[in-house]
């Protein structure tokens, strides 16, 4: 284990994180609130903090993905401890437990909240917790990796530890190149979005947090009614963009630097995704029209709230724990499905279903025609028998960590349906689930040990299992 590089990568974490503090610091002087010199004092703590871990220098360069995954995974708790101190000191979340679980919904693009009231928050708190998503969506790493000279190793392990989906390669030949090009659609559609929402007549505080929760795919509002209080042409804007958002960013990618629309449109996963999204629309508008005022308020609540879950962004405008058992079962399993890989949304991921689709047929056919030698084909490329095998002990972990949570926080006495959802909310990164998690609901009722299994749920989704699970196994921690 080279211990030596994960501290430098480590301390290049805290320095970033103070930097990142200064944000909601100036957010802080422009509303005249006395909780910015917090932000700023955190700010100077991480810097000199950061900077005495990270100056000596790495002798070694062996780095190797054992390594990535521990730097990740260590990194994102650091981060989230770090980023969540400003709640407690200033005193909006005084109980660590309950500032640390807000901290991580929002760094992994959650969305999931302990907060009653969240309009009690100063200014400057808001839009910490709003950024916190959009600095979570796309991920630190990947940030890191555009902006700081590393060793290729380093950035391919750190990069196929923090991206979502079942395979991570170069969309450019080198791979901080990659991040940067990431970063920059990221950022361009981010502030397009922006734009749009002030044009619709949004205030401006309101426009740049609720964009970074819909960039993010998280979902914080900044009004305890969500999104439920703005008109519907805005809850159309940012229904599209959070689809826009939950897309394979290649898709852009071919788009705007191949300029090759023909190898965007032909990818099978946005195609699926689209079709999905288009498919549980319908089916929830008619299965809840009664719920609806006019096939007008019908149509967005519906589509809203399909491209909110199967995005995992947690935004609501209606409390759907209130529809037909039809639209709540869609819900919960857009819930488990996810959106696109290489997007930065959560979920079991759009590829891998396809994937065990597909794997699914062939072992059907092997039965009846066992000398029968079938590929699986994605997008024109056949998809090779490990990442077959990888998608498959993938749903094994994930069905193992889902279980486990749940029998855990199911001594706390809530019923099922609560349980069920408030694991698949966290471990999906969706935010609210059914029930006593449900939209009007949240999760201040769970004892502090189911907090903890939730926020370990949230991290364990975020970097898709693996990093997290290997830190409880002894054989990561040996030297050889």
């Amino acid at each position: 284990m080279n211990f030596a590089s994960i501290l430098f990568i480590l301390g290049k974490l805290i320095e970033l994180e103070g930097a990142l503090f200064i944000a909601p610091a100036v957010v802080s002087l422009f509303y005249g609130e006395r909780q910015g010199i917090t932000y700023f004092g955190m700010a100077a703590v991480c810097a000199v903090i950061g900077r005495l871990i990270s100056i000596r220098k790495v002798k070694k360069q062996n780095y190797y993905a054992k390594e990535g995954f521990i730097a990740v995974a260590v990194g994102w708790i650091i981060m989230s401890v770090v980023g969540c101190l400003p709640f407690v000191i200033t005193g909006e979340i005084p109980d660590f437990t309950d500032a640390l679980f807000e901290t991580v919904s929002g760094f992994t693009t959650t969305g999931s909240s302990i907060l009653h009231d969240v309009e009690r928050l100063s200014h400057c708190s808001l839009f910490w917790r709003s950024f916190t998503h959009w600095i979570g969506g796309m991920g630190v790493f990947v940030f890191m990796l555009a902006i700081l000279p590393m060793t290729g190793a380093q950035n391919m392990h750190l990069m196929r530890s923090e991206s979502p989906g079942p395979d991570v390669g170069k969309l450019v030949p080198k791979l901080g190149d990659s991040a940067k090009i990431l970063y920059m659609i990221y950022f361009v559609i981010t502030v397009l979005q922006m734009v749009i929402l002030l044009i619709s007549g949004m205030p401006l505080f309101d426009s740049i947090t609720l964009t970074f929760g819909t960039a993010g795919t998280g979902g914080f509002g900044i009004y305890n009614t969500s999104i439920a209080g703005y008109t519907y042409i805005q809850q159309l804007i940012i229904s599209i963009f959070m689809v826009l958002f939950g897309i394979n960013f290649n898709f852009y990618f071919f788009i705007i630097i191949r300029r090759s629309i023909k190898e965007a449109i032909n990818m099978d996963e946005v195609k699926t995704y689209l079709v999905i999204i288009a498919a549980s629309t319908a089916l929830i508008m008619w299965n809840a029209r009664n719920m609806f005022d006019s096939i007008e308020d019908g149509f967005i609540k519906s589509f809203f709230q399909v491209s909110s879950i199967i995005t995992t962004t947690g935004y609501s405008t209606a409390d759907f724990d209130k529809w037909p058992a039809l639209s709540k079962t869609i819900l919960v399993c857009l819930m488990f499905i996810g959106a696109c890989a290489g997007s930065t949304g959560g979920g079991f991921k759009i590829s891998r279903l396809i994937i065990m689709a597909k794997s699914y047929v062939r072992e059907l056919r092997h039965f009846i025609h066992h000398r029968l030698v079938k590929n699986i084909y994605m997008d024109g490329r056949k998809v090779k028998d490990e990442t077959v095998s990888g998608v498959k002990v993938y749903l094994v972990s994930y069905v193992l960590v889902l279980i486990v949570s749940m029998l855990i926080i199911s001594l706390d006495g809530f019923d099922f349906e609560t349980n069920f959802t408030a694991v698949m909310a966290t471990l999906n990164n969706i935010g609210p689930g059914l029930s006593v998690v449900g939209p009007a609901g949240n999760f201040d009722g769970f004892s502090i040990v189911s907090k903890y299994v939730l926020t370990f749920d949230m991290l364990a989704g975020r970097l898709e299992l693996y990093p997290m699970l290997l830190l409880f196994a002894p054989g990561t921690w040996r030297k050889r």
